[in-house]
């Protein structure tokens, strides 16, 4: 059972719903910690984590949980979408979400503290804000640039973000990394997945949310990069981009850059094929 769950043959959440069923069954005398760490991208400390986090006792069996533990291993589950059973293995991780979900604080942290990630550097047409560095953070280019670039071929994906400014994924960088072996990170907009979805669809989309709408409102303004019509402007398309998350492969709740962080790498070492190990 735990290995079927491993290979994305069966789900944790549909091991939990027989425990329900069938307190007594063997998923019912499953403990939660087993359960946890036969989900790729789990190991034994992040699953302590976890427990810790839904307030389950590291004794307890699925079939002994009370309702309102169910009920929050339920919601922890439904947002780790399983596997795509049978995918090819992939080498590139795309990471997208709405606006202000921190998206770039959490490829920062990754550059900082696993340098054996290759971070794609994006080309943008917007100015730098306070902080980014010219080819580290993006690189920035006029639009007569990114004209060039698009009619080249030069860009993997492009769009254009907010109504306002165009956003790309230069090429050359990415297949060079992917041909060496290296393990690839895109930090895009949506609309970027998608296109690289299209281009390589061996890609893995991880979908970055925050914990809640609030603070997504509250990270937004704090940051004070936007005017209020800018951030009326941009919680609207995050209202969007939002309702799209069921098209990614994983969703990573942004309530700790370094534990989301963590686990954007921990989903780099995933095998998605249907063999068990």
């Amino acid at each position: 059972m735990k290995a079927q769950v491993a290979a994305g043959e069966r789900t944790a959440l549909d091991v939990l719903a027989a425990a329900v069923k069938d307190p007594n069954g063997v998923e019912g005398r499953l403990r939660v910690t087993e359960l946890l760490v036969s989900i790729p991208a789990i190991g034994v400390t992040k699953m302590q984590r976890i427990m810790t986090r839904l307030e389950i006792s590291p004794s307890k069996r699925l079939g002994g949980l009370g309702k309102h533990q169910r009920d929050r291993l339920r919601d922890f589950l439904a947002a780790r979408p399983t596997n795509r059973r049978g995918a090819p293995d992939s080498h590139l991780i795309v990471l997208a979400g709405p606006t202000a979900v921190g998206k770039g604080t959490v490829a920062a942290y990754i550059r900082e503290h696993r340098p054996e990630v290759h971070l794609s550097v994006s080309a943008t047409t917007r100015a730098p804000r306070a902080g980014e560095v010219e080819g580290v953070s993006y690189f920035f280019v006029s639009d007569a640039e990114f004209d060039r670039m698009i009619a080249a071929g030069e860009l993997l994906e492009y769009a254009t973000v907010h109504n306002a400014y165009r956003y790309g994924t230069p090429r050359g960088p990415v297949e060079a990394a992917i041909k060496d072996g290296n393990s690839v990170l895109l930090e895009i907009d949506i609309q970027g997945a998608r296109a690289v979805r299209r281009a390589m669809p061996e890609a893995r989309l991880v979908f970055l949310l925050p914990p809640s709408w609030d603070e997504l409102v509250r990270r937004l303004i704090g940051r004070g990069t936007e005017d209020s019509a800018e951030q009326s402007r941009r919680l609207e398309t995050a209202k969007l981009e939002l309702a799209a998350q069921g098209e990614f492969d994983y969703r990573v709740v942004n309530t700790d850059v370094a534990e989301a962080a963590e686990e954007v790498v921990d989903l780099m070492k995933i095998r998605t094929s249907a063999t068990p190990s």
